[in-house]
C-alpha cells in the first residue's frame, strides 16, 4: 500500500454503507461456510480448554494465539475476495505475521485500556480507532505503530458511523450467544470478514500496482 494514498483517502473522508458491507461479508461467508465454522469451532475449543484446564494460562491464550487465529480470517478474507484458492490450512497463515498481529493486538489492547480507566470515553474511541491496526500491517506491511495510527487516523473521518458499524456487529454477535451459543460459529467469521470487506472497500485507491497494472491488497 502506498502510504501517501492512504493519506489521500484519510484528508478526503471516508464514508459506507453498512447494509453493502454485511451483505457482500455474507456472501464471502456462503463461499467456504463449513470452512469458516469449523475454524471458529476450532477457536472456541481452545479457549475453552483454557478456560477450564489451564485456566491460569488463559491470558497466553489471549495475548499469544488469538491475535494470529483472528488474522487466519483476514487473510482467507482476501483470498475469497481475490478468488483465489482456499485451502483449510489457509486459516493458519495468521502465524506467518505472529510478530506483528500480536504486537499490534497488546499495544492497541493496552491503550484501549488505559483509555477506559481514564474517562470511559478515549477508551471507545480507540477501540473503535484501531479496529483497522491489524489489517494495515498484514495487507500493508507497515509496522505495528504506523498501523495502529492509520487505522486511527483513517477512522476517526467518519468516527460515529464505525461506531455504528461495530455496534450492529456486537448486536450480531450477542444474537448469536442467545442462539444456544452456537449461533456464534456464524456470527463470529461474518464479524471478521465484514471487517475485511470495510477495509478492503476503504482502501483499494491505495493498494499498489503489478507490473501487469492489476491491483493487489495482499503481501503473502
Amino acid at each position: 500500500m502506498d502510504p501517501r494514498k492512504i493519506q489521500q483517502i484519510i484528508d478526503a473522508g471516508v464514508d459506507f454503507d453498512i447494509q453493502e458491507i454485511l451483505q457482500k461479508a455474507w456472501v464471502l461467508f456462503k463461499t467456504r461456510a463449513s470452512f469458516h465454522i469449523g475454524f471458529m469451532f476450532i477457536i472456541g475449543a481452545t479457549q475453552a480448554f483454557f478456560a477450564y484446564y489451564l485456566e491460569d494460562f488463559v491470558s497466553i491464550y489471549s495475548i499469544l494465539l488469538a491475535p494470529a487465529l483472528i488474522a487466519g480470517f483476514y487473510l482467507v478474507a482476501n483470498r475469497l475476495s481475490q478468488e483465489e484458492y482456499v485451502d483449510f490450512q489457509n486459516y493458519f497463515d495468521g502465524f506467518k505475521y505472529w510478530l506483528l498481529v500480536v504486537t499490534i493486538n497488546l499495544i492497541s489492547g493496552i491503550l484501549t485500556v488505559l483509555g477506559i480507566f481514564a474517562l470511559i470515553v478515549p477508551g471507545i474511541y480507540l477501540a473503535v480507532g484501531y479496529m483497522f491496526a491489524m489489517l494495515f500491517g498484514i495487507f500493508g506491511g507497515f509496522d505495528f505503530w504506523t498501523s495502529m495510527e492509520m487505522s486511527r487516523k483513517l477512522v476517526t473521518t467518519n468516527w460515529w458511523k464505525f461506531f455504528g458499524f461495530v455496534l450492529i456487529l456486537l448486536l450480531l454477535n450477542i444474537a448469536g450467544l442467545l442462539a444456544f451459543i452456537v449461533g456464534i460459529l456464524i456470527t463470529v467469521p461474518v464479524t471478521y470478514l465484514a471487517i475485511y470487506v470495510l477495509f478492503e472497500q476503504l482502501t483499494e485507491d491505495a493498494v499498489d500496482e503489478s507490473p501487469e497494472g492489476e491491483k493487489t491488497i495482499t503481501h503473502l
